[in-house]
């Protein structure tokens, strides 16, 4: 399956100065993350957005032109809207999250950071690469890195989450959960 955004608009890069503001735009969402101001990063989140996380699907070579790594009708470790993470927001910040006491501690980093236009005026797609350290102390530490392909809105002098799909190189997690956001 073929991104379709990418195979219906001739991709167009953003001068450097667009293309930084939409770097520190990325930079700032992680950090928001990793030090927990959720409410803040909620923030960033426009009304519409689509926050997937597709299962990946380990398929034969011959079969990928025709269908792809996922699918939209298979399963999902995020298929979020705006309220879906405002759950998930509320059960990180509520002191009987068992699964977060002690509390991960995450660090994310971001690179490979493409910026093209998007489709309407103050649109922009945006292709990263990230990973994701979570760490509950002592021994357990586990890395999350894949692909992300964003479609970010101005708005008021910033920009807005409109869009995310984030793929990973694995067909399974090798982590006990993903309390985190990505």
């Amino acid at each position: 399956m073929a991104n379709q955004t990418e195979t219906q608009v001739e991709l167009r890069p953003v001068s450097m100065e667009q293309h930084h503001k939409v770097s520190c735009f990325l930079a700032r969402e992680y950090r928001l993350l990793d030090e927990e101001k959720f409410d803040e990063w909620l923030a960033l989140m426009h009304e519409d957005v689509h926050y997937w996380m597709p299962g990946i699907e380990n398929r034969r070579r011959e079969n990928l032109l025709e269908h792809g790594f996922y699918a939209s009708d298979h399963m999902a470790y995020f298929d979020d809207k705006l309220r879906d993470l405002q759950r998930r927001v509320a059960r990180f910040q509520q002191p009987s999250a068992w699964a977060e006491n002690p509390g991960t501690r995450n660090v994310h980093q971001v690179s490979n950071i493409e910026v093209y236009y998007g489709e309407t005026d103050g649109e922009y797609l945006v292709h990263s690469v990230f990973q994701s350290v979570r760490s509950r102390g002592m021994d357990e530490e586990y890395v999350i890195y894949g692909r992300r392909t964003d479609v970010l809105v101005e708005e008021g002098g910033s920009f807005k989450l409109k869009k995310r799909l984030i793929l990973i190189p694995n067909a399974t997690l090798s982590c006990k959960n993903i309390n985190t956001f990505l």
